[in-house]
């Protein structure tokens, strides 16, 4: 489980699946302290354009983060970076799946990585990039 800076290769991939719940979502408004209504509150959100509430994008980048940590490079691993482009939200029910792949490998056990989570149907609901120190 995991992987050093020596056994990374380019196009390495890893990925971590998760239906999202109302408690997960509830959870990480309290843990975090975004109480926002578009996340916590269906009579707000009920007459947007997303028809009810949406899931924490940050949610979803806490699902690559596990991937990060756990699996590609794993255990060890320190984030530096990552920037995330939402696509399109996530609502509670919904079945995310977070994918990382290995672009390139750097100095000083710096690895590059690009990042996307795909809805159930398999739509990109985000995509970006990390930079992260892989165990020696």
């Amino acid at each position: 489980m995991g992987k050093t800076f020596a056994q990374i290769n380019v196009g390495d991939t890893a990925s971590f699946e998760k239906t999202i719940s109302e408690s997960d979502v509830y959870m990480f408004a309290g843990i975090t302290g975004d109480l926002n209504p578009a996340h916590t509150n269906h009579e707000a959100m009920k007459n947007t354009k997303f028809g009810g509430r949406i899931v924490h994008g940050m949610l979803l980048g806490g699902l690559v983060s596990a991937v990060l940590g756990m699996q590609l490079p794993g255990p060890g691993t320190i984030y530096l970076s990552q920037q995330l482009n939402f696509k399109i939200p996530v609502k509670m029910g919904d079945t995310v799946k977070a994918v990382v792949e290995v672009v390139e490998k750097l100095e000083k056990g710096r690895v590059r990585i690009k990042t996307n989570c795909y809805n159930q149907d398999g739509v990109k609901v985000l995509d970006g990039e990390a930079l992260v120190v892989a165990p020696k």
